[in-house]
C-alpha cells in the first residue's frame, strides 16, 4: 500500500537505529541510514499488523490497550516512522470503542503534531470518534467544531452523531445550543432528528427546570410525525416531579394508557420515586401495588425509593416489610438501599442496628462510598457516640475511602455539640494544614466559630474568622458574621465590636438577611437597649416570629406588658407571622407575673385552640408561677399533665413544686415522694434545690425523722469521650 508521494529521505533527515530493549515487540528491526520507500512501507505494514493483531478482540484489556499505544508512540515519535493513515484511524477508532477516551485524544494529538496532512487524513469514523471523545471529556464546543470539519470534508452528519453531540451539550448546560443544532439558520434541519434526539433535548430541558419548553418540544416532536414513546413520558414525569407538579406527573400515566403505551419498570419506578421523594408514601405504595398487579417486576430502584421514603418518615416497620419483600423476589439490594436503611435506623435512634447493617455491607463487599460512611458517622455523633464515630472513620480510611469535607464537618459538629471544642479546634487545624485532610469550607468555619462563641471564647472565634476571611473570602458568609455579631453583643456586651463586624460584612458585599437583623434585635434587647432594638424592628420588612419574640420578651422584662400584648395582637392579625409556643410562653409568663391568672388561662386555652401544644417550658412556667402563688393543687395537676404529655420535668420544675409545698403545712409526704421520684430518675441535685431542701428541713420540727427518709441521690459523673489523635488518623491514611 503506497501512501506517500515523495521519497522519505526528502522529508526527514535522520538515521533509524536498531531497538534492543528487552521485551519490546518490535526489537531486532534494523534500518539503513536512509531507508527506502519500500522499506518504510514494510515497517508501516509491520506496525499495522502488530496493532490489529493485539487489538483484534471486541473488548480489549486495559493492559493490552496501553501496550498498543506505547508501541505506536515509540514507532511514530521516537523512531519517526510514518504509519499508514489506515493504521492511525484504526487505533483511534479502537480506543474509542474501548472507551479509552483520554488515550485516544493523546494519540490523535501526537499524530497531528508528527504527521502532515499528506500523511494522515482522518476518516469519517475517526472524526465521529473525535465527537465521542469530546462529548465524554466534557468539551462539547470542540465536538461541535468537528461537525464543521465533517461537513467541509463532504461527509454527511448522521443522526447517531447528532444525538451524541446533543447529549454532550445537554450534560454540560448548553441545551439552548442543542435546540439550535436541530435546525440550520434557514430553518432546514442539518439531519432529520429521531425520537432519541427529541428525548435527549426534552431531558436536558427538564433537568434545567424548563418544563414548559420541554412540553413545547414534545408538541414539535408530534408535529414532525414522531410519536412520543415510553421514554418521552418517563422523562416528562420526572420533570413534573422536579417542578412539584405531582398531579400532572400522575396524569401522564393515564395519558400513556389511553395512547396504548404500557408502562414499564422504568416508568413505574419514576412515579414511585417521585411520589416518595415528595413524602407521599401512600400514593407511592399504591403505584407500587398497581405495578405488581400489572405483572411488572420492580427493580432495585423501585424498592430503594420506597425504602428511602419510609425511612425518612420514620416508618421502619414498613421499611423492613419492603426490604424483606425485595429479598424474597430475588432483587439484590445495592449501596443506596443499605444506606437508606442505615439513615432511617440512625434517625430512629437505633444506631446499634445501623452498625449491624453496616457490618453486613462490609461483609458483602458492596463498595461503600462517602455517603454511607457519612450517614453512619452522623448518626453516631448525634447520639454522642464519638468513639464509635472515630472507629468508623478509621475503617473508612483503611478501606481506601478518603473522607471528604462533609465527613469532617459531621465529626466537628459532634465534637462541638458534646463540648469537645478543643478537639474540634485540633481537627480544624489538621484540615487547614494536613494534606490528607479535606480542606475546610464555610460550614467548617461557621461550626467552629459558633462553638467557640458558645464557650464564651469570642476573641478566639473572631481571630479564626478573620484569618479565614483573609485566606479566602468564600470561607465566611453572612451566617458566620451573624454568629460573631451575636456573640459580641450577647456574650461580651461589646456594641463597638459588633458594629465593626457588621461593617466588615457589608464592605465584603455580604447582604444581611433577616437572621442578621434578628440577631441585632435580640442582642440589643438583652443589653436593655430596647429603643435601638425597636428601631431596627420597625424598619424590618420581613419580620420573623423570633424577632417578635425577642422584642416582646424585652418589653415584658421592663414591665411594658401593654406594648408586648400589642405586638402579640399584631401577630394574631398577621396572615404569615403567627405566634408560636415561645410567643405564648412569653405572654403567659408575663400575665402570671402581673398576677392576671385569668388572662394566663385564656392564653393557654387560645394556644390549644390554635393547634399549638404546650411544651416543657410552658408547663415549667405555669408550675413555677402557681407554686409561687401557693396554688400547689393547680401546680400539681399541671405537673401530672406535663408527665402525661410525655415531657420529663427538669430539676427547676421539681424545685418550684417543692418550694410550693414547703409553703403549706402537712405536705411532707408530697415532698418526700417528689424527692424519691427524682432519685429514681437519676436526677443529680444542684446547689439551688439542695438549698431548698435544707431550708425546709431547718424550718420543720420533723427534720430528724425526714432526714432518715431522704433517698440517696446520684453524683455527677463527667462523661469522658475518647477522641483519637488526628495525626495518627493522618498517618493511617497515608
Amino acid at each position: 500500500m503506497m501512501v506517500f508521494k515523495k521519497p522519505l529521505d526528502l522529508r526527514f533527515q535522520f538515521q533509524l537505529t536498531t531497538l534492543l530493549v528487552a521485551g519490546n515487540p518490535i526489537k531486532h528491526i534494523s534500518f539503513s541510514s536512509v531507508p527506502s520507500l519500500a522499506h518504510s512501507d514494510m515497517l508501516a505494514q509491520k506496525l499495522d499488523s502488530q496493532l490489529k493483531s493485539s487489538l483484534s478482540g471486541k473488548h480489549c484489556p486495559n493492559s493490552v490497550i496501553v501496550e498498543a499505544v506505547r508501541l505506536f508512540e515509540h514507532a511514530v515519535v521516537d523512531l519517526m516512522q510514518v504509519p499508514f493513515a489506515s493504521t492511525c484511524n484504526f487505533l483511534i477508532e479502537t480506543l474509542v470503542k474501548n472507551k479509552a477516551y483520554g488515550l485516544a485524544f493523546d494519540v490523535y494529538g501526537k499524530i497531528t503534531r508528527t504527521l502532515n496532512r499528506a500523511q494522515f487524513t482522518p476518516s469519517f469514523l475517526t472524526l465521529a470518534a473525535l465527537v465521542e471523545i469530546f462529548v465524554h471529556t466534557h468539551k462539547p464546543d470542540l465536538a461541535f467544531s468537528v461537525f464543521g470539519i465533517i461537513l467541509k470534508r463532504g461527509f454527511v452528519i448522521n443522526v447517531y452523531l447528532l444525538n451524541m453531540l446533543l447529549k454532550g451539550l445537554c450534560e454540560n448546560g448548553m441545551v439552548d445550543k442543542g435546540v439550535e443544532l436541530l435546525c440550520e439558520s434557514d430553518g432546514k434541519p442539518m439531519v432529520s432528528p429521531d425520537r432519541v434526539s427529541y428525548n435527549t433535548l426534552i431531558k436536558g430541558l427538564c433537568n434545567a427546570n424548563r418544563l414548559q419548553e420541554a412540553l413545547e418540544l414534545r408538541a414539535g416532536m408530534e408535529t414532525a410525525n414522531l410519536t412520543p414513546n415510553l421514554l418521552t413520558y418517563t422523562i416528562l414525569m420526572d420533570g413534573f416531579f422536579r417542578a412539584d407538579k405531582v398531579d400532572e406527573a400522575i396524569g401522564l400515566l393515564e395519558e400513556m394508557k389511553i395512547k396504548g403505551l404500557e408502562p414499564d419498570v422504568f416508568t413505574y419506578s419514576t412515579l414511585v420515586n417521585g411520589l416518595c421523594s415528595k413524602g407521599m408514601m401512600n400514593r407511592g405504595k399504591e403505584v407500587f401495588d398497581e405495578m405488581l398487579v400489572q405483572g411488572v417486576s420492580p427493580n432495585v430502584v423501585t424498592y430503594t425509593s420506597l425504602i428511602n421514603g419510609f425511612c425518612k418518615k420514620g416508618q421502619l416497620k414498613e421499611t423492613m416489610v419492603i426490604f424483606n419483600s425485595m429479598l424474597e423476589c430475588g432483587v439484590k439490594p445495592d449501596t443506596v438501599t443499605f444506606t437508606s436503611i442505615i439513615d432511617g435506623l440512625c434517625k430512629d435512634g437505633r444506631v446499634d442496628k445501623a452498625l449491624q447493617v453496616f457490618n453486613l455491607m462490609l461483609g458483602k463487599d458492596l463498595g461503600l462510598g462517602n455517603t454511607t460512611y457519612n450517614v453512619l458517622i452522623r448518626g453516631l455523633c448525634t447520639k454522642g457516640l464519638l468513639t464509635d464515630a472515630f472507629n468508623i472513620l478509621q475503617v473508612m480510611i483503611e478501606k481506601g475511602e478518603k473522607p471528604n469535607v462533609v465527613t469532617f464537618n459531621t465529626i466537628m459538629m459532634g465534637l462541638c455539640d458534646h463540648g469537645k471544642v478543643d478537639d474540634a479546634l485540633s481537627l480544624f487545624n489538621s484540615m487547614c494544614t494536613g494534606k490528607d485532610y479535606a480542606e475546610p469550607d464555610v460550614r467548617t468555619v461557621t461550626l467552629l466559630v459558633h462553638a467557640l462563641c458558645q464557650k464564651k471564647r469570642t476573641c478566639q472565634a473572631a481571630e479564626i474568622h478573620d484569618k479565614m476571611m483573609i485566606k479566602n473570602k468564600h470561607l465566611v458568609d453572612v451566617q458566620t458574621f451573624t454568629v460573631l455579631i451575636g456573640a459580641h453583643l450577647k456574650e461580651e456586651g461589646d456594641v463597638g465590636k459588633a458594629m465593626c463586624t457588621w461593617k466588615k460584612m457589608t464592605e465584603l458585599c455580604f447582604i444581611p438577611d433577616s437572621l442578621s437583623y434578628g440577631t441585632l434585635i435580640d442582642g440589643f434587647c438583652k443589653l436593655n437597649m430596647l429603643n435601638i432594638a425597636k428601631g431596627i424592628f420597625l424598619t424590618m420588612r420581613n419580620r420573623r416570629v423570633f424577632d417578635y419574640n425577642s422584642v416582646m420578651a424585652a418589653l415584658c422584662k421592663e414591665s411594658s406588658f401593654g406594648q408586648a400584648r400589642g405586638l402579640f395582637q399584631e401577630m394574631l392579625n398577621d396572615g404569615e407571622c403567627k405566634p408560636d409556643s415561645v410567643t405564648y410562653n412569653i405572654i403567659i409568663d408575663a400575665a402570671l407575673k402581673a398576677g392576671d391568672l385569668q388572662l394566663a388561662e385564656q392564653l393557654l386555652t387560645h394556644m390549644l385552640q390554635g393547634g399549638l401544644k404546650p411544651d416543657a417550658f410552658t408547663f415549667s412556667i405555669l408550675i413555677s408561677r402557681f407554686s409561687n402563688l401557693g396554688q400547689t393543687e393547680v401546680a400539681k395537676k399541671l405537673f401530672d399533665k406535663m408527665v402525661a404529655s410525655g415531657f420529663t420535668p427538669d430539676i427547676l420544675v421539681y424545685d418550684s413544686l417543692i418550694k410550693g409545698f414547703t409553703l403549706k403545712e402537712g405536705k411532707s409526704d408530697e415532698i418526700l415522694r417528689l424527692l424519691h421520684e427524682m432519685s429514681d430518675k437519676g436526677i443529680v441535685l444542684d446547689s439551688k434545690i439542695t438549698s431548698t431542701i435544707l431550708r425546709y428541713l431547718s424550718d420543720t420540727p420533723e427534720a430528724l425523722h425526714l432526714v432518715e427518709l431522704l433517698p440517696n441521690f446520684p453524683r455527677q459523673q463527667p462523661k469522658e469521650i475518647c477522641v483519637p489523635n488526628f495525626l495518627k488518623l493522618q498517618s493511617c491514611s497515608a
